[in-house]
């Protein structure tokens, strides 16, 4: 049986020499070398003629400096110059540098220069039998029931041998015994456990104990062995193996997981009691690199990492997990972890030709930088795409290879965004993804394309009359959103003439800061309002420039006193009476004081009070009517002549006034008053007809002045109601108000918001007040209720006790 295994094998190694002539044959067509050597061979030891191999001449090698370089920290061949062989230049171990991989290939490059050519040599290396199997433990415990029928199976640990093929472990041993024997178990896996058979019954009391030394052999020439003890524990009950929910575990981890990972939790029961179902977990048969791997829990059977992974180092670990209860009765499972590669390296972004700064008109198109991407992975864990933030007008456009050129997509406004925070993202198609972000600061420099824009569209100034020249009454204030030069502003008021007068001569304004000045001091009964417009232009090129409508309106001050029409106080010298007759009752209207005011609002509100007045309780007059009354019936004590003072005052602050007096007559008709007239006291004793003239002549003008009056208030009636000037006395006495500029609540001034006509008549009971249409665009907040207007407009224009019931209107 020896003499055809050896027969076989030696067939077997002349085909591989064949097949490997011929690989020679065909790796030496392209420029490719490749050599087998067993492992362990001897530093110095020569493994073939790379010059004659490649068909170079030996001179050639030192000449053109023929070297060869390697992969990795360890240098293992190396090549003589002077004879062109290739020698082993450091011990080399199979196991350790490959494991249990079949094929073990070494790979190094040789380079020639002049000119220059690459080769590729491969060397094999063959595995030798200088390994004996060995067993994970130099001694196994076990145990047996005595109760135990033969053919009981008793679970042992495999020998493990580093060697592969034919070197590596093929058959086991026991020493001779009665009871048990050796088998192999195979899975439907094709795994195989090595098991111990009971033969016969077990009898404890005859022996509790069986000492059997277990041997493996390998297929080396000659075969190297290895021992392990068998120790056999003869118990009385435990009849139960724990048993696991499955024969094999597959499972598969990242191999970037941390410290700690719970890989798996493996399960064994034991349907024994007490000490003979506590299940302890142990490894079996691994390698000390696993070991340092993984760690099992012995009590709750759970697989943690315990050192880190890599995919690169090992793919796939393979663990035999025992489960022994407290009896010494155990189990085996397999388990199989295969570890994932993860995408552990992102991307890398490279900027090239960057510009930093371009002008905000820069045509679309324009191209900002040259951007170059790599991965150092390969596969879908290489590939690279890239992208940019949101919202940005710029465009990645690829070129060649991992190149992208970084244009704009439209204009850019540097007045919206003055520099641009630009970041690149670019992803990797791993999983999961990794990204690498590079962000490029772009800033936009600025061009004169914004013209000067006023704050305030509508620029209405209000300025109280009497003000002081060259005060500074308003700031103009523009802004330009560019900067610098292109941003710095200059006003003037542009030429325009107010009544044939140049607006320079009412105002002037700062060219630098935009300030206002009154040229001179305004007069409100003069001129209400006035406007101009006020240029705004930047120093950019070429210059941009706006416009702006300044509206000026001139607040009214109490400056002028009231004026009394009726009566004038220039009458008060002469015989000029009001008569009342000796049957008035109380509340009789005597006669009416009227009177007005140049002023405006607050400053024209009227009030009228009796100054001087023989007795208080005889004579009364309506604050804001002008009415004089009689207070209380008539009694013939009282004396017949009358003489009152009235005051007229204004709601300014200070307050001005006028006062008027009043000469009242108690009589029916005028032939009772020619005899009060003439108790009046004269600077001649002697009577002459002239009194009687002097009354008569008293009484025509007295009539003749009635019907001026009502003449002249009729007149003024049917003119236009649009006032022209506002000097004393002229029409606007009693003006009809229109106001040109929005209200402005002051102390001393009270605009309305509509034009308004007042008429009164001679007798207040038919006093009204007519209202026109309101004047448009004119601000109504702040202003006094419409009631209170027309309180405060009779009482201005009250007066004219001529008992008759012709209206005046104004």
């Amino acid at each position: 049986m020896d003499k055809k295994v050896d027969c076989f094998q030696k067939r077997t190694m002349k085909w591989q020499v064949a097949i490997f002539l011929l690989f020679l044959m065909l790796a030496h067509t392209d420029a490719q070398l490749h050599y087998s050597i067993p492992e362990e061979l001897k530093q110095g030891s020569t493994i073939g003629n790379i010059a004659k191999d490649l068909g170079l001449k030996t001179k050639e090698l030192q000449l053109r400096n023929f070297h060869i370089f390697s992969r990795g920290n360890t240098q293992y061949f190396n090549i003589n110059l002077e004879n062109g062989e290739l020698y082993v230049a450091e011990r080399i171990d199979r196991e350790v540098l490959c494991g249990t991989k079949q094929n073990c290939l070494v790979s190094f490059e040789a380079v020639i220069e002049n000119p220059l050519h690459l080769y590729t040599i491969k060397v094999e290396i063959e595995d030798v039998n200088d390994n004996p199997p060995s067993f994970s433990e130099n001694i196994f415990d076990t145990a047996i029931s005595e109760s135990a029928l033969p053919g009981v199976h008793l679970a042992l640990g495999l020998a493990q041998d580093p060697d592969i093929g034919i070197n590596s472990v093929q058959d086991y041993k026991i020493n001779e015994n009665e009871y048990f024997s050796l088998g192999m178990k195979s899975t439907k896996d094709g795994i195989k456990h090595l098991e111990l058979i009971l033969e016969k019954p077990l009898d404890r009391e005859q022996q509790n104990m069986y000492d059997l030394i277990l041997t493996a052999f390998d297929g080396g020439t000659p075969p190297n062995t290895g021992t392990a003890l068998i120790k056999i524990v003869i118990q009385d009950v435990n009849d139960n193996f724990p048993k696991f929910s499955k024969d094999i575990y597959e499972t598969s981890l990242n191999e970037n997981v941390p410290m700690g990972f719970e890989v798996l939790q493996l399960k064994a029961v034991d349907e024994d009691e007490g000490s003979n179902a506590q299940i302890t977990y142990v490894f079996r048969d691994i390698s000390e690199r696993i070991s340092s791997t993984f760690r099992l829990n012995p009590v709750n059977g759970s697989i943690t990492v315990i050192s880190d992974i890599d995919y690169e180092v090992t793919d796939r670990y393979e663990l035999t997990v025992e489960a022994k209860d407290g009896g010494h009765l155990a189990a085996h499972c397999k388990v199989y972890i295969d570890v994932i590669d993860i995408n552990d390296n992102a991307p890398e972004i490279t900027v090239t030709s960057l510009l930093t700064t371009i002008p905000e008109d820069s045509p679309p198109g324009t191209i900002i930088t040259l951007i170059n991407v790599h991965d150092i992975d390969s596969k879908e864990n290489g590939e690279v795409t890239c992208e940019l933030s949101e919202n940005v007008p710029f465009l990645l456009i690829s070129t060649s290879g991992n190149y992208y050129k970084l244009v704009t997509t439209a204009l850019v406004d540097r007045e919206k965004i003055s520099h641009y925070n630009i970041t690149i993202t670019a992803m990797d198609n791993g999983s999961p993804q990794l990204f690498t972000n590079k962000t490029i600061q772009l800033n936009i420099s600025d061009v004169n394309d914004n013209p000067p824009a006023f704050e305030m569209k509508n620029n209405i100034i209000y300025i109280q009359e009497n003000n002081l020249q060259g005060t500074s009454i308003h700031s103009i204030h523009a802004s330009d959103d560019d900067i610098n030069e292109n941003a710095r502003i200059t006003y003037s008021i542009l030429s325009n003439n107010i009544d044939d007068i140049p607006v320079s001569s009412y105002i002037s304004i700062n060219s630098i800061s935009g300030v206002l000045y009154a040229q001179r001091s305004f007069d409100y009964e003069q001129l209400r309002e006035f406007q101009f417009q006020v240029m705004a232009k930047d120093s950019g090129s070429p210059p941009l420039s706006s416009n702006v409508t300044v509206r000026i309106c001139i607040i009214d001050k109490n400056d002028n006193a009231p004026k009394i029409l009726y009566p004038s106080p220039d009458t008060e010298g002469s015989a000029l009476f009001d008569f009342v007759p000796h049957s008035a009752e109380k509340g009789y209207l005597v006669t009416k004081v009227i009177a007005v005011d140049a002023d405006s609002g607050h400053n024209a509100w009227l009030s009228y009070h009796l100054l001087q007045v023989p007795d208080p309780s005889l004579f009364g007059i309506g604050q804001y009517t002008g009415e004089v009354k009689i207070g209380r019936d008539l009694q013939d004590a009282d004396s017949l002549r009358q003489k009152l003072v009235v005051l007229v005052k204004d709601n300014g602050a200070p307050s001005l006034s006028s006062t008027v007096t009043l000469n009242l007559v108690v009589a029916d008709n005028f032939q009772q008053v020619v005899p009060e007239i003439r108790r009046q006291p004269t600077n001649s004793d002697t009577k002459s007809p002239v009194t009687f003239y002097l009354v008569i002549s008293i009484a025509l003008i007295s009539c003749l002045f009635i019907i001026t009056v009502i003449i002249t208030v009729i007149y003024k009636c049917r003119k236009d109601n649009t006032p022209t000037t506002y000097g004393a006395y002229s029409r606007n006495v009693y003006p009809q108000f229109t106001l040109g500029c929005p209200s402005e609540i002051s102390d001393t001034s009270l605009p309305f918001p509509f034009s308004y006509d007042v008429c009164v008549t001679l007798d207040s009971k038919q006093n009204e007040i007519a209202y026109l249409k309101p004047v448009q665009n004119v601000p109504t907040e702040n202003l006094i209720d419409t009631e209170d207007s027309a309180v405060v407009t009779g009482s201005a224009i009250s007066g004219l006790n001529l008992n008759n019931t012709d209206q005046v209107c104004e």
